[in-house]
């Protein structure tokens, strides 16, 4: 198990198993290359040279990054001219960390990872890191509750600890930084009361998503995702006030 693939079992189980099965490839979206040409700075320059390499279909034929990749540099050069980010963000970069949890082998990647500072750090990308996000189970929150980070961080500190046989957690934090002109940054902590229901929640889930992953148990639909819209046969008509329920 990952991170990214239990959120994706919370999310759709038919996509999560398609996927798995290698019967469904997500399309790549702007926003993922977004993040991806941010996080190939912070992994260094061989890195950030080998990803603009390998990622024509960012510039132009001037080389030149397209208008709506532009802002990417400005949220580069918004953490690089911020000490305090700068300092969070010093380590190894792009660790992976295995442990068993719940009983099932778990893999995680620190974007970085600095065991001797007591913490690591994960760079985080987002279109506002102030405005109000809606959750459906929880209704309007910030962007790292919505988008699952507390779970993120919780389960990458979980690992790490059991990895390394260490007594407590290290300190998780998020270098935030917005998609807006001009970009808004953030260092965010976590307090370790919210971590530990996260991981309770998380052991909760297990059960259910090991029976669809392994058990043979039906996976269900969201009949919301890419997936089942691209997949979504017809079988009975609704009522109008059914489409937004």
């Amino acid at each position: 198990m990952s991170n990214s693939q239990y959120k994706s079992f919370l999310q759709c189980e038919a996509a999560t198993m398609a996927k798995l099965n290698g019967e469904w490839t997500p399309p790549t979206s702007e926003a993922l290359l977004f993040g991806q040409y941010v996080h190939a700075w912070l992994e260094g320059e061989q890195a950030f040279d080998e990803f603009k390499k390998n990622t024509p279909s960012l510039f132009t034929q001037k080389g030149q990054l397209y208008k709506q990749y532009q802002l990417a540099d400005l949220m580069i050069e918004a953490i690089q001219h911020d000490e305090l980010c700068m300092f969070v963000l010093q380590g190894e970069k792009e660790v992976i960390v295995t442990a068993e949890l719940f009983g099932v082998p778990w893999k995680g990647k620190l974007d970085v990872y600095n065991p001797a500072g007591g913490r690591f750090s994960d760079l985080k990308t987002a279109r506002s890191l102030r405005e109000k996000v809606w959750d459906p189970e929880i209704g309007y929150c910030s962007f790292v509750e919505a988008y699952g980070y507390i779970a993120q961080m919780a389960l990458y500190a979980e690992i790490e600890k059991r990895m390394t046989g260490r007594n407590e957690w290290l300190e998780p934090l998020i270098v935030g930084v917005s998609k807006e002109d001009p970009p808004d940054k953030a260092v965010i902590n976590i307090d370790e009361d919210r971590m530990e229901v996260e991981l309770e929640e998380i052991e909760q889930r297990m059960d259910r998503i090991l029976q669809v992953k392994h058990g043979g148990e039906k996976p269900e639909r969201c009949e919301k995702c890419k997936y089942c819209r691209a997949t979504n046969q017809l079988n009975s008509i609704i009522h109008f006030s059914e489409l937004v329920s």
